[in-house]
């Protein structure tokens, strides 16, 4: 499911004409669906799936990785992560600020789960672009261990989506929590 926003052009490359639409929009930054809208909650609420070998290869794929990120990281935002359903597309996609890393980059992701959780849980406050003026406590695993797709080996004409494991501790682990509950169409504020 995916909310309809005007700005396309016909399907290519396995994306949808919806998606195309939102794909090829000529703002740089995304609308940011919310709660406080029926529509649009129905796609945060959806469960999202993977993109392809070849929509992962494409110009679109990243084009969208670019503009999530411009969208994160607008004044009008200021987030420390996004999710594919939070710009309407359901799809395994999110943009991340890795506090972890020098420098403290933001670093998108394609087909992104978690495969393993610690036993070591915290409760933190979070916020979410999509749920506008709220804030609450919730409980966090403090380390999980994600996998994804690799992008950039998609580069040297490979025929399968070679696959990442990578361990992720603290806020930045919390921040993957929060956008992956996104691809399951969990929010925040049910884990209150």
């Amino acid at each position: 499911m995916m909310a309809v926003l005007s700005c396309g052009r016909s399907k290519t490359g396995g994306f949808s004409t919806g998606e195309l639409e939102i794909l090829n929009c000529p703002d740089s930054i995304m609308r940011v669906l919310t709660v406080e809208d029926s529509v649009d909650l129905a796609v945060l609420r959806a469960e999202s799936r993977d993109f392809s070998l070849d929509e992962l290869a494409s110009e679109e794929f990243k084009r969208l990785g670019l503009r999530m990120i411009s969208t994160v990281t607008h004044p009008s935002q200021d987030g420390v992560g996004i999710a594919g359903p939070q710009v309407g597309l359901s799809r395994r996609i999110v943009a991340v600020q890795r506090f972890d890393k020098v420098g403290e980059p933001f670093e998108v992701y394609a087909n992104v789960k978690i495969v393993w959780m610690s036993d070591s849980l915290a409760y933190g406050p979070e916020g979410c672009l999509s749920v506008p003026d709220r804030r609450g406590n919730v409980l966090r695993s403090q380390e999980i261990v994600i996998e994804y797709a690799d992008i950039t080996a998609l580069q040297h004409g490979l025929t399968d989506i070679p696959m990442v494991r990578d361990t992720v501790t603290g806020f930045t682990a919390v921040i993957f929590q929060h956008e992956i509950d996104h691809l399951e169409g969990v929010l925040y504020i049910d884990r209150l």
